[in-house]
C-alpha cells in the first residue's frame, strides 16, 4: 500500500461547462480528443503534478462520468480526488469546489478542464508561486495586432505590450479566496475568472510564464489543434519512434543592408528579400522542425500576420521553434541542412554557422553543407538561394 502525504494544496478542476461553441452533443469536458476525453487529459496533467487534493466540478447528470475519468487518471492517488456538482455559472461551480476542500488545504488552484494539455510543470509552478497575500496566474504574451472597434469601424490601436493572455491554473491563498468568493456572492457580481474576483476584493495578482500547450479548447478548431498535437500518441507502438520533418526555402537576392544566412551576417554580400531577414537556412530548419512535430509551418507561426517578427534574425525564429517543439512533447535530435547557391562562399564559415544555429536550438546538433548547381537554374544564375533541411525529433 502506498502512503500518500496529506497535501496542503488543492486543485479544483472546473468541468461543468456546456461547450456550446464546440458544437458537441455532450458537455465539452466529455468530448474525445483521441481515445481519451478532454477531462481525462486535463486530469492526467493534474495527477502528473505534485501531490494535491483534486476536486472535479462536473455538470449535473454527469457526475458518474467524471468519477470514472477521475479514478482512471488518479491511479494510486484516487483517495485524493472527489467529484462535486457544478452550478449554473462558473463562479457557482468554483464555489462548490471550494466547499469540498479539506481542512489542511492552504493553497487553492482553479483549473479549467478545457485547458486539457496544460503541462504539469505549469501547474507546479503556479502552486509554488502563490504567497500568503497574493494570487498567481500563468500568462503568455499577446502577439496579434489588436484593434479597438465600434461596429464595423476600427477606432484605435491597442498597445499589446501592456496585455497578456491569462491561462489556468490560477492559484490563491485559500483564506483570501474564500473571503473573496463570499464577497462576490453577496454583491451578485459575476466575474470572468478567479483572478478578477480575487483582485476585486483588493488582493494583488501576479503572473508567471504560461505555455502554448495550455490553450483552451473552445471551438472545433481548438479541438483539431489538440488532436494534431496528440497525434504521435495515437498508436502505442509509435510512442517511442522518432519523427522526421523536411523543410525547404527559397529567397531571391534583393533589398538593402547586409546578407544574413545561417544565423550569420555576411558584410558586403547582397541581402536576401523576405518578411524577416530572408535567412533561408534558418527558415528551412523551422519548417523541418515544425513539420516533424505536426505543428504546421513557418507561415502559421511567423508569417506576415505576425508583424512582430518582421526583420527578426535566425536566433529568434529558431529559439521560438525549439520552444514549440519542446512544448509539444518532443526533443530535437539533429538537423541537417543543404544550402544551394553560388554565393556567399560558405566553407570558410561553416563551423561558425553550425555553432550559431545549434546554440539557437538549445544545443541540438546542426550540420550544414553547401553546393553550387554548376550554373543551372536560378541559383546558378545568381538570382537567389535554395535550402533544404531535414530534422529528427524524439518524443520527450
Amino acid at each position: 500500500m502506498t502512503l500518500i502525504p496529506v497535501p496542503t494544496t488543492a486543485i479544483i478542476v472546473v468541468a461543468a461547462g456546456s461547450g456550446t461553441r464546440l458544437g458537441a452533443v455532450a458537455p465539452k469536458a466529455f468530448v474525445g480528443i483521441d481515445e481519451h476525453t478532454v477531462l481525462r487529459h486535463a486530469l492526467d496533467g493534474v495527477f502528473a503534478a505534485q501531490v494535491a487534493q483534486v476536486v472535479v466540478v462536473a455538470p449535473s447528470g454527469h457526475e458518474g462520468d467524471a468519477e470514472t475519468e477521475l479514478l482512471a487518471a488518479a491511479g494510486d492517488r484516487r483517495d485524493l480526488g472527489r467529484v462535486v456538482t457544478g452550478g449554473g455559472t462558473r463562479q457557482q461551480s468554483v464555489a462548490a469546489g471550494l466547499a469540498a476542500l479539506w481542512g489542511d488545504i492552504t493553497t487553492v488552484l482553479v483549473h479549467d478542464a478545457a485547458r486539457a494539455l496544460t503541462p504539469p510543470a505549469q501547474i507546479d509552478a503556479v502552486a509554488v508561486a502563490v504567497t500568503v497575500d497574493a494570487g498567481v496566474i500563468p500568462a503568455i504574451a499577446v502577439i496579434d495586432t489588436l484593434k479597438r472597434v465600434e461596429g464595423d469601424d476600427v477606432v484605435a490601436a491597442v498597445d499589446r505590450s501592456e496585455l497578456a493572455a491569462a491561462q489556468t491554473p490560477q492559484g490563491f491563498p485559500r483564506a483570501l479566496l474564500e473571503a473573496a468568493y463570499a464577497a462576490a456572492s453577496a454583491s451578485g457580481i459575476e466575474y470572468t475568472d478567479d483572478a478578477a474576483l480575487f483582485a476585486a476584493a483588493g488582493h494583488p495578482v501576479r503572473h508567471i510564464a504560461g505555455s502554448e500547450r495550455a490553450f483552451k479548447i473552445t471551438t472545433p478548431g481548438d479541438l483539431a489543434r489538440a488532436r494534431q498535437i496528440l497525434d504521435v500518441r495515437a498508436e502505442p507502438a509509435a510512442v517511442s519512434a522518432p519523427r522526421i520533418g523536411v523543410g525547404t526555402d527559397v529567397h531571391a537576392f534583393g533589398g538593402e543592408g547586409n546578407l544574413w544566412l545561417a544565423g550569420l551576417e555576411w558584410p558586403g554580400e547582397q541581402p536576401l528579400s523576405g518578411h524577416s531577414d530572408g535567412d533561408a537556412v534558418a527558415h528551412a530548419i523551422v519548417d523541418a522542425l515544425l513539420g516533424a512535430a505536426g505543428l504546421g509551418d513557418i507561415g502559421e507561426h511567423f508569417g506576415t500576420s505576425h508583424p512582430e517578427y518582421a526583420g527578426a534574425h535566425a536566433d529568434v525564429f529558431l529559439a521560438r521553434t525549439a520552444e514549440l517543439v519542446t512544448e509539444a512533447g518532443f526533443v530535437i535530435g539533429n538537423v541537417s541542412v543543404q544550402f544551394q547557391g553560388n554565393r556567399p562562399r560558405f566553407s570558410a564559415r561553416r563551423g561558425e554557422a553550425e555553432r550559431s544555429l545549434s546554440a539557437a536550438l538549445g544545443g541540438a546538433s546542426v550540420a550544414v553543407t553547401a553546393t553550387t548547381t554548376d550554373g543551372l537554374g536560378f541559383t546558378g544564375r545568381g538570382e537567389g538561394v535554395a535550402v533544404t533541411a531535414v530534422a529528427l525529433i524524439y518524443p520527450g
